[in-house]
C-alpha cells in the first residue's frame, strides 16, 4: 500500500495536510504529502531520525509555513491565519516536547500553572485546583513542590504532560515521548497517553521511531521517509505491510532498501583519486 490518500472522511478529521511541500535550505523535507489526523484517535507519525517528523508538528502548529500545499486545523488554514488567530488556535493544542522543556527555575506546580496564568485570568485558588487535578492525572500530585532537577527523566516527562493538558486542549502533539525512558517509565507513559486520549476525548499525534511501543497504542499510523508517505493504515496493516522499506524499519533489519553507507563516489575510486602527496 503506497497511496498516501487517507481513508478517514473529511468531517472526522481535526487536521488535514494536503500536497505538502517543504524544504529547509536546499534540503527537501516533504514532497506532496497527504496526512489526515482523525478526531478522538491516536495517530502515529513514524520513520527514522531526520525524516521530518518533528517538522510536521511545527507545520501543523504554525511555527513554520509550508512552501506549498495546505495544512488545515479544524477546517481553518494554518498557513492563512493571522498571528492573533494562530495564537488563539494554539490554545487548543498541547505539546509534549522531546526534552520535556520544563522551566528549570520553577517548581513542578508552577511549571504546570504557567500556561494557565499566561492565558487566563482565573483566580489563584482555581488555578491551584486545576494544577492539582492535572498532576493527579499523571500520578505526581505529591511532587508539586519539587524542582525539575529533582525529577527523574520519566517524572519530568509526566510533569511536561500535565502542563500540556493544563488548558484542556483538543489535541496533543507528542514529540518522541519515549526517547530515553527506562522500561517502567515507558510503560507509564504509554498507559497515560492512551488513557488521557480516551478519557478526555483528545486527538493525539505521536511522533516516534519506537516501533513496538507506538504500534501498541496507535489507532492509525503513517510511515514517512524521503519526503513521502511510504505506507499508512492501522497498526496491523503496518505490521504486515508489503513495503520492503516498512518491513526493514519495523523489524530493525540492517539490510534492505535503506543503505548503511551515505551516498558517495565508489570507495576504491575515492581512495585512488585522492591527493597522495
Amino acid at each position: 500500500m503506497t497511496d498516501s490518500t487517507a481513508t478517514t472522511s473529511t468531517t472526522d478529521n481535526l487536521v488535514e495536510v494536503r500536497d505538502l511541500h517543504f524544504r529547509l535550505g536546499s534540503r527537501v523535507i516533504y514532497q506532496g504529502v497527504d496526512i489526515d489526523i482523525a478526531r478522538g484517535r491516536i495517530t502515529a507519525i513514524m520513520g527514522p531520525s531526520g525524516t521530518g517528523k518533528t517538522t510536521l508538528l511545527r507545520l501543523i502548529s504554525g511555527q513554520w509555513r509550508a512552501d506549498s500545499g495546505s495544512v488545515h486545523f479544524d477546517g481553518q488554514s494554518v498557513t492563512g491565519m493571522s498571528q492573533k488567530t494562530l495564537f488563539e488556535q494554539r490554545k487548543r493544542m498541547g505539546m509534549l516536547f522531546q526534552s520535556g522543556a520544563l522551566l528549570t527555575d520553577l517548581s513542578v506546580f508552577d511549571n504546570v500553572a504557567f500556561p494557565i496564568r499566561e492565558h487566563t485570568k482565573l483566580p489563584e485558588r482555581l488555578i491551584r485546583d486545576i494544577v492539582l487535578m492535572k498532576l493527579e492525572a499523571v500520578g505526581l500530585r505529591g511532587a508539586r513542590d519539587l524542582a525539575p532537577a529533582q525529577l527523574s527523566g520519566g517524572m519530568a516527562r509526566r510533569v511536561a504532560l500535565a502542563r500540556a493538558i493544563a488548558l484542556d486542549p483538543e489535541m496533543i502533539m507528542y514529540d518522541e515521548p519515549f526517547a530515553g525512558q527506562d522500561p517502567i517509565s515507558m510503560g507509564v507513559l504509554l498507559r497515560l497517553i492512551r488513557r488521557l486520549n480516551d478519557v478526555l476525548g483528545l486527538t493525539s499525534i505521536v511522533v516516534s521511531h519506537d516501533v513496538k511501543e507506538t504500534l501498541g497504542i496507535a489507532d492509525y499510523v503513517y510511515v514517512i521517509s524521503d519526503g513521502h508517505v511510504i505506507d499508512h493504515g492501522d497498526p496491523e496493516h503496518i505490521r504486515h505491510s508489503d513495503s520492503a522499506w516498512v518491513q526493514q524499519f519495523i523489524t530493525a533489519s540492517p539490510d534492505g532498501p535503506v543503505p548503511f553507507h551515505y551516498a558517495d563516489t565508489p570507495y576504491a575510486e575515492d581512495l585512488l583519486g585522492g591527493d597522495r602527496t
